[in-house]
């Protein structure tokens, strides 16, 4: 790969389905909901697409959706930075990340199809 080109790879996971507690309302900690996560991150890619070690694996990031969407919180906003956090840690090369939630059918009057909170995270840039 020629030093001059620089390819920046996006790994997503898209709309896994999470059944949890989530909610400010004590009966939704007792109820539950349906909920879809997101997660983007972006990178520099290395050239080497043959190597787990140099990519986003997007099993490793299911994981921690899984886990974090159990750990029963009030906010949604709580939940993607959780989410958003554990990815940076285990991955410090990425350059920007996201973490999205839609709760589906709030419990709220009228036909809402979801609400949604996101969170996004620029790496700061490194001095030469």
């Amino acid at each position: 790969m020629s030093s001059a080109n620089s390819y920046i790879q996006t790994v997503a996971l898209r709309d896994v389905k999470c059944f949890a507690l989530h909610g400010w309302y004590p009966e939704e900690h007792l109820t539950g909901i349906y909920f879809l996560v997101d997660v983007v991150a972006t990178f520099v890619h290395t050239g080497d697409t043959e190597n787990l070690n140099h990519t986003v694996n997007y099993e490793v990031i299911n994981i921690i959706i899984l886990e974090e969407m159990q750990n029963t919180q009030k906010m949604l906003e709580t939940v993607v930075k959780r989410i958003l956090d554990r990815v940076i840690a285990h991955y410090p090369f990425v350059l920007t990340a996201q973490a999205g939630i839609r709760k589906m059918n709030p419990p709220m009057p009228g036909e809402v199809g979801h609400s949604f909170v996101q969170l996004s995270y620029t790496a700061p840039e490194k001095k030469a």
